[in-house]
């Protein structure tokens, strides 16, 4: 455990880049945690179809990340015996976009063909396959003295690739970064892409979940529309399976899904889904969080208003912020995870969020149970499973009852009856 300074110079963050794509977090599928490199053609369409059938096209995922393993030195003609063309239109009467995936460097990180010093090229390669979307990785880079350039400096290469195509063509990729956090991609990722990891790859399991909300936590103010903090690939559905097996349970999964949902992350799928349970199913296709996610007018993250476990600001890998809230179209949105291993209750007061209006009671709608569950004044007391989480969107439902009697202020201190005399102090 380590204490964090939280001073961020908001004024110096830089606009996000705005060319038109990327403007919410991307909806999909990625190969990489359900089968790392062991997927051809027809592995990848049985997804696709099960993302069509399941309802998963409908709910909003609607691309195709071809992660590594997928090229040599153009298509893999035993992988996909038909060519990429035929592929990615075969992807696309399921209505399912494709995307690709690269690296920074000669490489990528399983030994495949890499992008650098061939950025153009590849971009005219992959419109001309049907792709519309870049992850891009960031294994066997060139030496220092060959870029002449920091991360920031390497991955603008692909950036300005991508714009020199696009003036070319008229077509912009959209350009995830995959740098894993090293050099503080969120304060520099939003000028020349639309993602960013902040992390190394996530394993399906509850202390990696735990350790990536953990870092988000401090780093949620960087999420807006065109840029976005990525907390990467989901691992829903990989109990039992995935590469590795996972072993995340039922509500571990869902406070997973609800802190990528909640977080404004991509939703990326990366489990297989011609085998998903019920369960996985109901997760992935939770439209009132993925409605949150996907708020046309509102890309800010929600954030943390009391750690919980923890005093405020200080990390913990393990045991991550418990209470968080943020804006919505649709009302104030609070997320409360239970990071314990045993069933805890959890209290705290409507105003502790920067968006709840004191004074005024609030509808409370549960985004879990899709059910309304009466009204609360000032204060809410949950009962959270182990590694459970609520998922509230409160809307305002007029003035406190005249009777609710003291405290009288939401903020102790500093309240004041109208003769000056303090109510509190």
């Amino acid at each position: 455990m380590y204490s964090l300074s939280f001073i961020v110079a908001f004024t110096g963050v830089a606009a996000a880049l705005n060319n038109g794509v990327g403007k919410l977090p991307k909806m999909g599928y990625d190969t990489f945690n359900a089968f790392a490199c062991n997927y051809n053609g027809s592995d990848v369409l049985a997804q696709v179809e099960a993302m069509e059938n399941l309802g998963l096209v409908e709910a909003g995922y609607n691309s195709l990340i071809l992660d590594d393993c997928y090229t040599l030195y153009g298509h893999d003609p035993i992988k996909f015996p038909n060519g990429m063309k035929n592929f990615t239109a075969s992807m696309q009467e399921y209505g399912v976009s494709a995307s690709a995936y690269s690296d920074n460097g000669y490489e990528t990180c399983a030994g495949y063909p890499g992008a650098y010093g061939h950025e153009l090229q590849d971009l005219m390669t992959w419109d001309d396959w049907g792709f519309n979307y870049l992850k891009y990785d960031n294994c066997y880079i060139p030496f220092d003295n060959i870029t002449q350039q920091n991360m920031f400096g390497r991955y603008q290469r692909m950036s300005d690739a991508i714009a020199e195509y696009a003036a070319m063509t008229g077509k912009f990729f959209e350009y995830s970064l995959c740098e894993w956090g090293w050099q503080q991609p969120w304060v520099w990722g939003k000028q020349i892409s639309q993602g960013w990891r902040i992390d190394g790859d996530i394993k399906p399991f509850w202390s990696a979940i735990t350790s990536i909300i953990d870092q988000a936590s401090f780093l949620w103010w960087a999420t807006d529309f065109y840029g976005r903090n990525d907390m990467d690939i989901m691992e829903v559905g990989n109990t039992g399976q995935g590469s590795p097996p996972g072993n995340l349970t039922y509500e571990e999964a869902k406070s997973h899904f609800t802190a990528w949902a909640l977080l404004k992350s991509h939703l990326i799928i990366g489990t297989d889904l011609t085998n998903a349970t019920n369960e996985t199913i109901e997760i992935l296709g939770n439209k009132d969080l993925i409605r949150i996610n996907q708020d046309p007018n509102v890309g800010q993250s929600i954030n943390p208003f009391r750690w919980g476990i923890n005093p405020d600001y200080v990390s913990n890998s393990s045991y991550p912020a418990q209470y968080w809230s943020g804006n919505s179209s649709y009302g104030v949105v609070f997320m409360i995870l239970n990071t314990q291993d045993s069933t805890q209750q959890m209290f705290f007061n409507l105003t502790e969020s920067w968006a709840i209006r004191a004074g005024q009671q609030y509808s409370v709608y549960d985004m879990w149970s899709h059910s309304h569950n009466g009204t609360a004044v000032r204060n809410m007391t949950l009962t959270l499973p182990a590694h459970g989480v609520a998922a509230l969107l409160l809307n305002d439902a007029g003035p406190e009852p005249v009777d609710a009697g003291p405290p009288y202020c939401g903020f102790f201190y500093q309240c004041s009856f109208p003769n000056g005399t303090y109510a509190s102090n």
